[in-house]
């Protein structure tokens, strides 16, 4: 059995808002929004990389909150996992920095404003079920 590797998604929240990402690569991604993350590495824990994470891609100092429930599949050997998170109190505002080129707040009624990568789309609607005043 090949060995799976986890990748975290970050349901960064703010106000009752999510965050998401416009991919700006690889070309076949570009254009499409995603909940920003990336790759654990060996020896670090899902919410060390999630911190990280966040730190590079968008340059915002994040604190995890709970693990949302669920595992999505993405091309062998990667899952995706998501974690709510929020901004720490006095970090600079997220900036798309890496593999990004728009990051937009997405109010609970607005969350579908965005075509959202297939893969995301099933963590976005968990995320989704557990926002405040969710439609």
């Amino acid at each position: 059995m090949t060995e799976r590797i986890v990748v975290v998604g970050a349901a960064l929240l703010d106000d009752g808002r999510l965050l998401a990402a416009r991919r700006s690569a690889p070309p076949e991604l570009a254009g499409r929004w995603e909940l920003p993350g990336g790759k654990v590495e060996p020896g670090e824990s899902p919410e060390s990389a999630l911190v990280r994470e966040l730190r590079e891609e968008l340059g915002v100092e994040a604190e995890v909150v709970e693990r949302v429930p669920g595992e999505w599949p993405l091309r062998p050997p990667y899952v995706l996992q998501v974690w709510t998170a929020r901004p720490r109190a006095g970090s600079p505002g997220p900036e798309p920095l890496q593999d990004h080129d728009e990051l937009r707040w997405l109010a609970p009624d607005r969350l579908w404003d965005v075509p959202w990568l297939d893969q995301d789309v099933p963590a976005v609607r968990e995320v989704a079920a557990r926002l405040p005043s969710a439609q």
